[in-house]
């Protein structure tokens, strides 16, 4: 989901950052990218995350936010100082228990200097104590801190973490999490994973959410304000918890009878998927503005303008498939987003299929035909569609596309055993494009580089599958408005 194009001037600033030399003797600074080509400046170099401890107090009548950040990581270089990527007003910052300097730098650099360099290798303890009003806070020109009537919600894709704790800011970086939130009683604060405890002191409740599995950063999600909140079990024993706002008004009834459908379907997708990989599911609906949903890890965060046409299964479907396609197994580099989008977008259509409103070929049929080989859908590569096409809809239809294309090849048998071992031969790390052909390869035994750079990578209509060649064109599925309607909202704004 998203969009973020960065100026010609800060690809330049940040071409010339990364190209600093190390030197072993005292260190030097880590670069303040991860490499990504998309988002240069998006990530760090010179360490490695392994778990973020997020200790937080939060004002909803004033958007004021204050906390202490406590990140667990080890140098994988000889470091004189290190960057966080971060927006809020740091007022003390210690490494290894040592207080360190700290300067703000570019849109959301926050530099560190320890007072002695860091070796490789090296076991580090980063403490950032910080204060401020998140919705104040812009880079690049944007925000991804979303204001509700009585709280505000951190959930976008690229980012969101800058906005309400220092990070690592990329999906090469995962670790684990506690997120720990006070706020005024009768205020809740939901978040991923699992929840903890509660306690309460002086006007205050404090929510203490754990995620034990790895997350990308911008997986994580803090909503703060209202809510009322259901919990469950799966018939296959998954915990299930979600959140609607208590001022949902219209949308309340269709959301709830989408959303709490979350445990039949994430057990539906583990026949597909395999197991699910954490130990809790959900989803939350804050009265917020925005028109998306994102498959923030474990608890996904779902704008209510999905609901506005009635119930969407099919979006609770996508962003579910997700927990597998995207969370589980993460992206190495966000040209990779085919999949994460690809794969969820067949889920939804499996899933149509699954309702008896149209099967996967059917709708791969219909999306074939409903675009002219002249039509500019054609030209977006979702093998590596650009930073500005990244979230377009094309990466969403044709690569789902190249999902059926993959399955028309290689024969069911040998397409859904790709489909269940993926996200197990990977699980919990990071993987890219390159990986998923060899792995499809092996598991089918045939050669797929033509069919990838097919389906993938030229930007042209591919020629029609046989079967459709010689047959009419295609009625539309039923299923198909609900799938088109929950396109147009997943990536608008994004």
């Amino acid at each position: 989901m998203h969009r973020r194009i960065l100026t010609p001037g800060v690809l330049a600033a940040a071409s010339v950052l990364l190209a600093i030399p190390a030197s072993a003797a005292s260190g030097a600074p880590g670069a303040p990218g991860i490499g990504d080509p998309y988002y240069p400046a998006y990530g760090n170099g010179g360490y490695d995350v392994s778990h973020y401890d997020l200790r937080l107090q939060y004002q909803p009548a004033t958007d004021e936010l204050a906390g202490t950040a406590t990140i667990l990581a080890r140098t994988t270089e000889d470091l004189s100082s290190f960057d966080l990527d971060f927006l809020l007003d740091v007022s003390e910052v210690r490494v290894n228990g040592a207080t360190a300097s700290f300067a703000a730098s570019g849109e959301h650099e926050l530099v560190v200097t320890p007072q002695k360099p860091l070796p490789k290798g090296t076991p580090v303890t980063v403490v950032v104590r910080y204060s401020g009003v998140p919705s104040t806070k812009s880079a690049y020109g944007f925000s991804t801190w979303h204001r509700t009537p009585d709280g505000a919600v951190a959930a976008d894709e690229p980012e969101s973490a800058w906005w309400w704790f220092p990070s690592n800011d990329h999906p090469l970086d995962k670790a684990t999490y506690d997120v720990s939130v006070a706020v005024p009683d009768g205020t809740q604060a939901i978040s991923g994973g699992t929840l903890q405890s509660t306690t309460s002191r002086l006007g205050w409740t404090r929510y203490n959410w754990r995620q034990n599995k790895p997350q990308a950063t911008y997986l994580a999600t803090l909503a703060l304000g209202r809510f009322d909140v259901t919990t469950g079990t799966s018939e296959g024993g998954i915990p299930v918890v979600n959140a609607y706002s208590k001022d949902l008004g219209d949308d309340d009834g269709a959301a709830r009878a989408s959303v709490e459908r979350t445990g039949e379907i994430v057990d539906w997708l583990s026949g597909y998927f395999g197991p699910y990989p954490f130990g809790s599911a959900g989803g939350y609906v804050p009265n917020t503005t925005t028109g998306f949903a994102l498959e923030t890890q474990t608890r996904v965060y779902y704008s209510p303008r999905q609901f506005a046409g009635g119930s969407n299964t099919s979006v609770v479907v996508h962003e579910l498939a997700h927990q597998w396609y995207g969370d589980s197994v993460s992206l190495k580099g966000w040209k990779d987003i085919w999949l994460n989008e690809g794969f969820a977008r067949y889920a939804q259509w499996l899933w149509s299929e699954h309702e008896g409103e149209g099967t996967a070929r059917e709708l791969a049929d219909y999306v074939y035909a409903s675009h002219p080989a002249d039509d500019a859908f054609w030209t977006v590569k979702p093998g590596d569609p650009g930073a500005d096409k990244q979230f377009d809809i094309a990466v969403y239809d044709r690569g789902a596309l190249a999902v059926q294309a993959l399955r028309d090849e290689i024969g069911d048998e040998a397409f859904f055993a790709v489909l269940k071992g993926w996200p197990q031969k990977y699980a919990y790390g990071n993987a890219d494009i390159a990986d998923f052909r060899a792995y499809a390869e092996q598991v089918s035994g045939k050669p797929l580089g033509a069919l990838f750079d097919t389906w993938l990578f030229q930007p042209s209509k591919p020629a029609a599958p046989a079967a459709l060649a010689k047959a009419a064109a295609p009625a539309q599925p039923r299923s198909w408005k609900k799938i088109a309607a929950t396109n147009d909202l997943h990536v608008q704004e994004r």
